[in-house]
C-alpha cells in the first residue's frame, strides 16, 4: 500500500518536486486514494495534498506552483484511519509553526492513547489519522532536542505497530529522516543526491544503487549519502546492492496496460527463476537457501503460508511437494495461521510465499512460526524485503518488477520456485523421486517455450472476453492441480471485472454447486491431461457433460490432441501437452488473458482495480 518517496539533492538544481512526483507516479501500482508532497521552502515547509488520483495533486500544484526546493517528501495513501479526504491525506504537519511535515505507511496501534494524551495537553488535530499523532509528537520532541534524527529516535520508542516514517524540518534543510519497523523502506544512492522509497521503483529513474535497511532502524539522508542508527541509538550499517532492472522495465512496452505486459513477460519470468539452479551434472544447487542440509532432511512436515494469489501457488505446490518428497504438506492462509494455535515444531518447515516480501499477514505468520521453533524458507520476488530477512532462508523468484495490482508473472514464478524447492528436498532425502528430480527439471526448462506457445495463440480468448463483457457470473472448475488454477481464474475475474466468479473442485459439483448451473451460464473447465493418474481426465469430461446437459456454456482448456472434450465443449482453448503436475504453468495463462481483456472491454482500470493495493502491508 502507501507509496513513500524522499529526496535530498543539490541546491542549485532545486528539482525535489520533479523527483518526488516522478517517484509517486512509479509507485501508483501500490494502490492509493490520495496523494501529497511537502517541500522545504525557506523557513517553512510547503505542503500540497489532494484526495483522489495523482492527477488531482498535479492540478493543485499547477494552480499554485511551489518555489524550487532541494528537499522533499511525497506520499500516496491507502486509507486506514479516516476516509480518503484532503484533510486525511499525507503529509501531516506537526506543531504550530509550519516547520515540520511527516508521512507514514502502516498503522500505529497505540495511537488512541497517544492522541488522547495530546488532546489533554491542548493539541488540536486537523485529521482523523494516526499519522498526525506522530507528527505532533515529533514536533514536540524536536523543539526539545533541536535535531530531527534524535527526535525521531525518541518518538519511535513510544510507538506500537508497523510503520515507515519520513520527516522533514525547515530548520534542517537538506535532511530527510526515515524510520522503519515491519514496513518497507529502501535508500537510493546517487551522485550528490540521495533518495528514500517504499521500493526501488521510487528512484530507479535516477540511480540503481540501493541500500537495504534493517528492522527498527532510523536513516538520515543528505547530499552526502545516508547514515543509519538502530532505534536504541547505536550505529548501524545498511547492506548495499545493485538493482538489476532499469526504468524501462517499469514501462508498459507498447502494451495497453502493465498487466498485459506482465502476462507476456511470463516466459522470461519462469526462465529467469529457473536460471542457475543446477550444477554441471544436472543436480539441483540452491545457494540462496543457505540452510543446513541435515536440517532439511529431518523435516517431517511442511506448512505453506501465503495470502491471495500466492496461496493458490502454495496449493499447486502442495500436490507436487507431497508427490516428490512424501512429506505431509499443508497450505494455510497466513492471516489464519497464527491465530489458530498451529501444531509446528523444530521439525516443521514453513514456506512463506510473498511477491513483495512485505505482506503483513505473512510476515506476522513467519514471526509466529519461528517463535514456535519452525524453520522458515521465504519465496519472494523482492530482494532486501522484510519477509526474507525475517526468515531462515530465501528462494528468490526472478520475475522482475510487477506493477499491475493483479498478480500474473509473480504467480507463475512462485509456482516455479515451489517446484524447485520440492525437487531439491526430494533430492536431499533420496528415495523414489530423488532420481527423477533431474528429469523433472528438464521438463521445467521446456516450460517457458510452452508458455510462449500459449501466448501466441490467444486471439480466440480475447474475442470471447470482449463478447462476454456484460456477463454477470462466471464459474471455474478444475481437479488436482487444476483446482487452484480454477480458484486463481475466479480471483482474477473478481479483482479486475468486479463480477461474481467462483472456482470449484470439479468433484464438488454433485455436492451442491451444480445448482448454480442454468441456461447460458459460462463455465471454464480446466481439463487434466489424458496422461494424468487415477482417471481424472475421464471424470472431468463427465463433469463437462453434466453441466452442458443443464444448459451451461462450456469453455474448456485442454491439451493439444485431447479430442474427448470436443463433443461437450462450446469452445476449446488448447495448451501444449505438459507433465500433469506442471500444467498450471500453461493452463493459468488463458484465464489471466480472459480476465484482463474482459475488464478492459468494460472500460475498467486493469492495473489499479478498485479498493485493492499491490502490497498489503497492514493486518
Amino acid at each position: 500500500m502507501c507509496g513513500i518517496v524522499g529526496y535530498v539533492g543539490p541546491k542549485v538544481d532545486g528539482r525535489a518536486l520533479e523527483v518526488v512526483m516522478e517517484g509517486l507516479a512509479r509507485l501508483e501500482y501500490r494502490g492509493y486514494d490520495s496523494a501529497g508532497v511537502a517541500l522545504i521552502a525557506g523557513d517553512h515547509v510547503l505542503t500540497t495534498k489532494r484526495a483522489g488520483k495523482l492527477a488531482n495533486l498535479i492540478g493543485a500544484l499547477a494552480q499554485e506552483p511551489p518555489p524550487e526546493s532541494s528537499t522533499g517528501i511525497g506520499h500516496t495513501r491507502w486509507a486506514t484511519h479516516g476516509g480518503p479526504t484532503d484533510e486525511n491525506a499525507h503529509p501531516h504537519a506537526g506543531g504550530e509553526d509550519g516547520k515540520l511535515a511527516l508521512i507514514h505507511n502502516g498503522i500505529i496501534e497505540n495511537f488512541h492513547g497517544l492522541r488522547s494524551g495530546l488532546i489533554g495537553e491542548g493539541v488540536q488535530f486537523l485529521s482523523e489519522t494516526d499519522t498526525e499523532v506522530v507528527a505532533q509528537l515529533l514536533a514536540r520532541s524536536y523543539d526539545k532536542v533541536g535535531d530531527l534524527t534524535e527526535a525521531m529516535r525518541q518518538v519511535v520508542a513510544d510507538l506500537t505497530g508497523a510503520f515507515t516514517l519520513l520527516a522533514v524540518h525547515a530548520d534542517q534543510p537538506g535532511v530527510v529522516v526515515g524510520a522503519r519497523r515491519n514496513s518497507p523502506l529502501v535508500v537510493g544512492l546517487g551522485d550528490g543526491e540521495t533518495f528514500l522509497g517504499s521500493d526501488v521503483a521510487a528512484f530507479i529513474g535516477y540511480t540503481r544503487e540501493a541500500l537495504e535497511l534493517g528492522q527498527d532502524q532510523i536513516v538520515t539522508i543528505t547530499t552526502q549519502g545516508a547514515s543509519i542508527i538502530n532505534f536504541d541509538g547505536t550505529p548501524a550499517e545498511g547492506k548495499r546492492y545493485h538493482v538489476d532492472w532499469d526504468a524501462a522495465a517499469a514501462e508498459k512496452g507498447g502494451f495497453p496496460n502493465f498487466m498485459a505486459k506482465e502476462i507476456h513477460d511470463q516466459p522470461h519470468a519462469v526462465a529467469d527463476t529457473l536460471l542457475g539452479r543446477t550444477d554441471g551434472s544436472g543436480r539441483l544447487v540452491l545457494d540462496e537457501l543457505r540452510m543446513d542440509e541435515a536440517e532439511l532432511r529431518a523435516v517431517d512436515k511442511i506448512v505453506i503460508i501465503a495470502c491471495g494469489t500466492a496461496a493458490y501457488a502454495g496449493m499447486v505446490a502442495k500436490y507436487a511437494i507431497e508427490h516428490w518428497t512424501r512429506i505431509p504438506c499443508e497450505v494455510e492462509l497466513a492471516h489464519e495461521f497464527r491465530y489458530r494455535d498451529p501444531v509446528v515444531n523444530e521439525r516443521t518447515l514453513v514456506v512463506a510465499i510473498s511477491q513483495s516480501g512485505e505482506t503483513m499477514d505473512t510476515l506476522m505468520a513467519v514471526k509466529h512460526a519461528r517463535k514456535l521453533g519452525a524453520r522458515v524458507i521465504a519465496i519472494c520476488n523482492t530482494h532486501g524485503s522484510t519477509i526474507p530477512r525475517e526468515s531462515d532462508a530465501v528462494l528468490y523468484t526472478h520475475a522482475g518488477p510487477e506493477i499491475a495490482v493483479a498478480s500474473t508473472k509473480a504467480f507463475l514464478a512462485q509456482i516455479t520456485a515451489c517446484y524447485i524447492l520440492g525437487l531439491y528436498l526430494a533430492q536431499l532425502r533420496g528415495g523414489t523421486y530423488a532420481d527423477e528430480a533431474q528429469a523433472v527439471m528438464k521438463d521445467l526448462y521446456e516450460m517457458p517455450a510452452k508458455i510462449q506457445t500459449v501466448l501466441d495463440d490467444l486471439d480466440r480468448v480475447r474475442e470471447i472476453a470482449r463478447f462476454m463483457a456484460d456477463t454477470r457470473s462466471v464459474l471455474f472448475l478444475g481437479r488436482h492441480v487444476g483446482y487452484p488454477v480454477a480458484l486463481e481464474g475466479a480471483l482474477k475475474l473478481k479483482e479486475l471485472a468486479y463480477i461474481h466468479a467462483e472456482g470449484f473442485a470439479a468433484g464438488e459439483l454433485k455436492h451442491g454447486p451444480i445448482a448454480l448451473i442454468e441456461a447460458g451460464q459460462p463455465v471454464f473447465v480446466i481439463v487434466p491431461s489424458p496422461s494424468s493418474e487415477h482417471g481424472l481426465h475421464g471424470k472431468v469430461v463427465s463433469n463437462i457433460q453434466e453441466i452442458r446437459a443443464r444448459g451451461a456454456r462450456t469453455i474448456v482448456i485442454a491439451e493439444e490432441g485431447d479430442e474427448d472434450v470436443v463433443p461437450f465443449a462450446d469452445v476449446v482453448i488448447r495448451v501444449p501437452a505438459t507433465p500433469p503436475l506442471l500444467a498450471p504453468l500453461v493452463t493459468t495463462v488463458p484465464l489471466q488473458v480472459f480476465a484482463c481483456e474482459l475488464a478492459a472491454a468494460k472500460g475498467l482500470d486493469v492495473d489499479q482495480p478498485r479498493n485493492l493495493a499491490k502490497s498489503v502491508t497492514v493486518e
